[in-house]
């Protein structure tokens, strides 16, 4: 197989049913083991991951009765129970905490969860912790669906900051048609990029046991690759693509991010986002991010100015200029309480727990 080079330092790695639950029948750990050894080599080396599981249901099935066509209250049901037990199972092969997160696309689109997300994430990985996210299937109904974990994949490598997405499956990435049926099929070892005739090589190329065929994939690679995140297609049940991937070569399909993460989170900062308000700084405030690339403290902060919730968009302003732009983790009424103090006060100005930093380094552009 033609080998690319890849280069990694957070990845969000997607596991479907398939590698989970194989016959669509409860949790085995048979094909998770090269993965499970990729993730503890990983980690030692100093890298991140996040893993996006699939299969509550699969796991969950053979616990509750069901006919040839099964509801959505028995497949809540069956999430019910099997996200315990995929939980377990992935804890069985770690030695290190593992901690779960249940998601739906409404907490995605809502911005004080996408924000506790994303600051969830962060505490987990600064604590070495593996995140395992998955779907809500307990809660989320038709029109709170993701529809598929893939996509679902592709927006938590977004909004962790990942810089790769790593997609597993049960082929060895995108082919030339579909290989289980076409023994002419030959592996696309690297995409530049995803277009429409890329798109059509997608066929139908899935199982039973998921709902994401090659084309969710394609989908969620489009769209990570056009934030900066570089994608891999890669065959979970291989422990060949494992080892090469921790030697840095992809033995699968590399598709090439359109630009850098940082580039794309930098254009998203500065020309997607409306600020809602400012925030002015006092000369060490103003050194400390402009050269030192630090998050803003409540301390450095002289006034607040504006309505925002935390989340929004903020100014950064010095000396009469705005030298940067970012996402507030405070609302302005909390912010004006705990500007000008050291960050061990702000629990007890405000009653309650809340993050040191203002605005954190990962969410903020120099302008």
């Amino acid at each position: 197989m033609t080998q690319s080079a890849v280069n990694w330092h957070r990845a969000v790695i997607k596991v479907g049913s398939a590698l989970i639950a194989p016959e669509g029948n409860g949790c085995r750990t048979e094909h998770l083991l090269a993965l499970a050894r990729f993730i503890i080599q990983s980690r030692e080396n100093g890298k991140e991951v996040i893993l996006v599981s699939s299969g509550s249901v699969a796991a969950g099935r053979n616990a509750i009765a069901h006919g040839s066509h099964v509801s959505i209250a028995e497949k809540q049901a069956m999430a019910a129970i099997g996200q315990t037990r995929m939980m377990a199972n992935w804890a069985r092969l770690f030695d290190f905490p593992c901690a779960q997160m249940l998601l739906t696309h409404d907490d995605m689109g809502n911005r004080q969860r996408y924000l506790n997300i994303k600051n969830t994430l962060r505490e987990l990985l600064k604590n070495n912790v593996l995140p395992i996210i998955n779907e809500n299937d307990t809660v989320a109904t038709q029109e709170l669906k993701f529809g598929d974990n893939d996509n679902l994949a592709a927006l938590v490598a977004m909004v962790a900051d990942a810089d790769t997405l790593m997609i597993c499956t049960d082929v060895d990435g995108l082919y030339t048609a579909n290989p289980k049926t076409d023994s002419s099929a030959q592996l696309i070892p690297r995409v530049e990029k995803i277009d429409n005739a890329v798109m059509q090589l997608a066929g139908s190329v899935g199982s039973s046991v998921g709902t994401g065929g090659m084309q969710t994939k394609l989908q969620a690679a489009q769209k990570a690759c056009q934030q900066g995140i570089q994608t891999l297609i890669i065959n979970g049940h291989s422990s060949v693509a494992f080892e090469q991937l921790y030697k840095g070569q992809i033995a699968g399909t590399l598709f090439d991010p359109l630009q850098s993460r940082t580039k794309a989170k930098k254009h998203w900062l500065k020309h997607s986002l409306k600020s809602k308000g400012n925030v002015v700084v006092d000369e060490g405030a103003y050194q400390a991010i402009s050269q030192r690339g630090a998050s803003l403290l409540p301390a450095g902060i002289v006034a607040v100015n504006g309505q925002f919730d935390a989340g929004d968009a903020v100014n950064i302003e010095y000396n009469g200029d705005v030298f940067a732009k970012g996402l507030s983790l405070y609302t302005a009424a909390d912010l004006q309480r705990v500007k000008g103090q050291k960050s061990e006060a702000i629990e007890s100005i405000l009653g309650f727990s809340h993050p040191d930093a203002v605005l954190h380094r990962d969410d903020l552009v120099l302008l």
